[in-house]
């Protein structure tokens, strides 16, 4: 704890997250880049068949919805942030418009400090996510699976997986049918929507 600061950066993305998930589905996806994530997607998707048809039988989650995700938080590991994830969460915990949403995940990020998977100098997304897609620290430590570190590419796919199973996810009903579980990923609904469409088009190649 005796690194940690407040975070301003993270503050102002924070206030300004609304304007993010704004406007139609098709401004999402075009802002957030759909058709490269689709195209991408299909391509990851052949070249790496044998781990996602690992996860599916595992997990029942079909690779589309992990691509789509994974492809929509960090453009598939090529972006996974530069702010300390100890400090983001622990400001967002003491001054947020959530601070009893945030303070689970404060204690859990001091935990996995604790474990060794996190460090005081770890780094992350502007609201203190981990790894690949993006895991909040009390998720990393419901749904990790292996060693629980999110910044290796197969151990965040079969943990996003593992959330998705966990929220409900029924292996063969759809997208459509799943759109709870995805829900339970982000509660905006033009990013439930784009990722239902983005898995969509990727499986469907």
């Amino acid at each position: 704890l005796a690194g940690a600061t407040y975070a301003t950066r993270t503050i102002s993305a924070d206030r300004a997250i609304h304007k993010a998930f704004s406007g139609s589905v098709e401004d999402f996806m075009k802002r957030r880049g759909g058709a490269a994530i689709i195209s991408k997607g299909r391509s990851l998707k052949k070249s790496n068949a044998a781990l996602f048809d690992r996860i599916e039988a595992t997990y029942g989650v079909p690779p589309g919805v992990l691509l789509a995700i994974w492809g929509m938080e960090t453009g598939f590991g090529a972006s996974m942030g530069n702010q300390n994830t100890v400090s983001a969460i622990l400001t967002l915990t003491y001054d947020c418009r959530r601070p009893d949403y945030f303070y689970p995940h404060a204690i859990a990020a001091l935990k996995l400090v604790d474990r060794g998977t996190l460090t005081s100098a770890s780094v992350g997304a502007m609201h203190g996510e981990i790894g690949h897609t993006q895991f909040l620290p009390g998720n990393v430590l419901k749904y990790g699976v292996g060693n629980g570190n999110l910044r290796d590419r197969n151990t965040a796919l079969a943990s996003t997986a593992n959330y998705l199973k966990g929220h409900g996810w029924r292996a063969g009903a759809g997208y459509q049918a799943n759109m709870g579980a995805i829900a339970g990923w982000n509660s905006a609904s033009v990013y439930q929507q784009a990722i239902a469409r983005i898995a969509e088009a990727i499986d469907g190649n």
